[in-house]
């Protein structure tokens, strides 16, 4: 890094990257009090506000706690200082937290109510109810709780990762005046064994629930029945999920990673998530005897695990639900065509999840199947818990298909599952590499060998996203097969590194590639850009991603838009550049979408003169993605598709619905048009690809 890049790293603005990742965890709070989001959507966002929430954590602010607690000779060697980080994150949690609860007492609850739903409270039970319940914690509830009276400094129960319970205020009923009586104790709510939302017997036309946690609360006394109940909140700590073995280059880094799986339940305290009404000698004795610091506690409400909204109960009601929009059939990729044929006629582009996933899948399948196909190769990253691709790899090899794939054991959280699949794929005899020490595999590949009428042909299949038939049908994501040899030979060459590492590319001249030329591709371009307007030329960028937290990169963002580059971003998450700033950033325009897919592809697009070149990638402007990651930028050369993309691309510049403007507030207003009827771009597009389907 050259001394003119840190200065400029010093002087030009930069939003920490966890606070604009709380930002972006704003706007799908935003979701669930739009007006124009169904009610069981709302509930789902609520859940998804909390799932990010608890990842974040687990891992973000658990890495800020480390970064507080290091000597300050280490702190010295960063660009930021990370207590008064945390202390920003934990104000901002904090009032988001506020407006949760708000959220859902004054918004959910009684829509809920306006449809009969009501969740209640044990004093709010009628008879039967009551009933109802004491059986149910007799039968189903007493062989998972655990009663365990706290003692400072004796007994301190070990409290697992993620899972709630309630922390109890008691009294000794036989004590004399003169005693200490008042004690605590915890019991845990045991939401892994039982449903979190118990429906209640109800008069017709209600749906009365109860929350598993207000059934605990009525167990309570029947665990503790020499001591009188004074009250109990419910409590939950996080721990630290980071593995901490991505920079290590010695010994053997699966066996690491699987003996450091088995300690991340059981790491350091992230936080200490408790009910803000608990009064604070309660808390205070909690602190002790769980070693935590006041940086480690966070108060919600009455309720945590939000996320176990998304097994909220519908009842049916599908008209509180989002209308439908199941995927669309490829035409030109059915299962009355040889999709190799097809492929090697010309390339295809599937948008996922408006497109099915099926012409992906029936790409290894046939390729399994078919007696000319003589090697299959992949990337995987994350994988579906059942997964016809792999179980196509698997029977590729059965008859005698060479098969390849590299699996990327650091995908956080899918280690353990990365790691099945390996030993299930390499059972089968498919040959298996695993992750790069200091190095993740992020590219999203496909490779299959053909041999027609003498000699080998190349077919790839090559993605933004992964290959996950779940997260197909809810991440947006662009699919590419093409036959075509400037691609295939570069992407064989990708293939053969991952095989062997002896085997490094040589200089690639179409795909811009993580470790040997996407960072320095990357800046040429946009330089060339900055060239075209210094000359007065028409000079743009549309620049759509997941994340811009990469320094040099904003940097150049910057000087592009000093030059008169106009540049416009769509991007979904951390955005670290700060838009608007006249004189730096005023040319640079940015938008964020959040709707009812998860907006994952990236795409570049360079005005270059007219010439216009378009990649899709499997990279985010970060650093880890741009430094620490093979990644893949690929480039499209197909004038229809260009054409198709453009078009899909100017839809969202145009959302008028979903998207929120990035600005240098960082206040999240949503993007509105007064001469423009309403834009919701995810709606749009589908219909966009649905005109063009012809009916069955």
């Amino acid at each position: 890094m050259t001394k003119e890049i840190t200065e400029k790293k010093k002087a030009y603005p930069y939003l920490h990257r966890d606070i604009s990742w709380l930002y972006f965890n704003e706007r799908v709070l935003q979701e669930a009090k739009d007006s124009g989001t169904p009610l069981f959507e709302k509930i789902k966002f609520l859940a998804i506000y909390s799932n990010n929430l608890g990842e974040f954590f687990r891992v973000r602010v658990a890495n800020l706690r480390n970064l507080v607690r290091v000597g300050k000779k280490t702190q010295r060697k960063l660009d930021y200082n990370p207590k008064d980080v945390l202390k920003r994150v934990l104000k901002i949690v904090n009032n988001q937290q506020r407006e949760f609860i708000e959220i859902f007492n004054n918004q959910i609850i009684p829509e809920l109510r306006k449809n009969n739903i009501n969740i209640l409270r044990f004093g709010e039970l009628d008879d039967e109810q009551k009933k109802f319940i004491d059986n149910y914690i007799e039968d189903d509830v007493q062989p998972y709780i655990q009663p365990v009276l706290l003692v400072k400094n004796k007994i301190r129960p070990f409290l697992n990762n993620s899972e709630l319970y309630l922390a109890i205020l008691l009294e000794d009923k036989s004590a004399g005046l003169a005693e200490v009586n008042e004690h605590y104790a915890i019991m845990k709510i045991p939401t892994k064994y039982l449903p979190r939302f118990i429906e209640l017997p109800s008069k017709e036309g209600r749906h009365d629930i109860i929350i598993l946690d207000n059934i605990i609360r009525r167990a309570v006394k029947w665990m503790f029945p020499g001591y009188k109940i004074k009250d109990s909140f419910s409590i939950k700590l996080t721990r630290d999920a980071e593995l901490y073995i991505d920079d290590e280059f010695s010994g053997n880094l699966l066996e690491k990673i699987r003996k450091n799986l088995k300690k991340r339940n059981v790491g350091p305290a992230a936080r200490l998530v408790y009910d803000a009404e608990m009064p604070s000698h309660l808390l205070d004795f909690l602190k002790d005897s769980f070693e935590l610091d006041k940086l480690d506690l966070l108060p919600e409400g009455r309720y945590h695990n939000n996320f176990d909204f998304f097994k909220f109960p519908d009842f049916g009601k599908d008209h509180l639900k989002i209308t439908p929009l199941p995927p669309l059939p490829y035409p030109a990729l059915t299962p009355q065509t040889s999709i190799f044929d097809e492929i090697k006629k010309k390339d295809y582009l599937v948008h996922l999840p408006f497109h099915t996933y099926e012409p992906v899948i029936r790409f290894f399948e046939d390729a399994s199947r078919d007696p000319y196909v003589t090697e299959i190769r992949i990337v995987q990253y994350r994988v579906a818990k059942q997964s016809r691709i792999m179980k196509a790899l698997m029977h590729a090899t059965k008859t005698g298909k060479k098969v390849f794939a590299f699996i990327e054991i650091k995908a956080r959280f899918d280690e353990e599952a990365n790691l099945k699949w390996g030993e299930q794929l390499e059972k089968a005899g498919v040959k298996v590499n695993y992750s790069f020490p200091g190095l993740k595999v992020h590219s999203k590949l496909a490779m299959v060998k053909r041999t027609e009428n003498g000699k080998t042909h190349i077919y790839n299949y090559l993605s933004s996203g992964n290959f996950h038939e779940d997260t197909a049908k809810i991440y947006t994501d662009l699919g590419f097969f093409t036959h075509d040899k400037r691609i295939t030979k570069e992407v064989e060459q990708v293939f053969s590194f991952l095989e062997s590492v002896e085997n490094v590319p040589n200089d690639f001249q179409h795909l811009l590639v993580g470790q040997f030329n996407l960072r320095p591709r990357l800046i040429e371009l946009i330089d060339k850009e900055i060239e075209h307007a210094k000359a007065g030329k028409t000079a743009r960028m549309i620049l759509k991603m997941n994340s811009l937290e990469d320094k040099e990169m904003i940097i150049k963002l910057y000087e592009a838009s000093q030059a008169g580059v106009q540049i416009k971003m769509i991007v979904r998450g951390l955005c670290c550049l700060v838009p608007g700033i006249p004189g730096l950033s005023e040319n640079i325009q940015v938008i964020s979408i959040v709707d009812r897919f998860l907006e994952h592809s990236r795409v570049f697009i360079f005005h270059n003169e007219g010439d216009e070149k378009i990649y899709i990638s499997s990279a985010d402007w970060m650093y880890r993605n741009l430094s620490k990651r093979i990644e893949t930028t690929f480039p499209i050369y197909d004038e229809d598709i260009k054409k198709e993309i453009k078009e899909i691309i100017a839809i969202q510049l145009q959302d008028n619905v979903k998207a929120r403007i990035i600005d240098k507030n960082n206040q999240n207003h949503f993007k509105k048009s007064k001469s423009k009827g309403p834009v919701r771009s995810q709606t749009s597009t589908y219909y966009y690809y649905k005109n063009q389907t012809p009916n069955p």
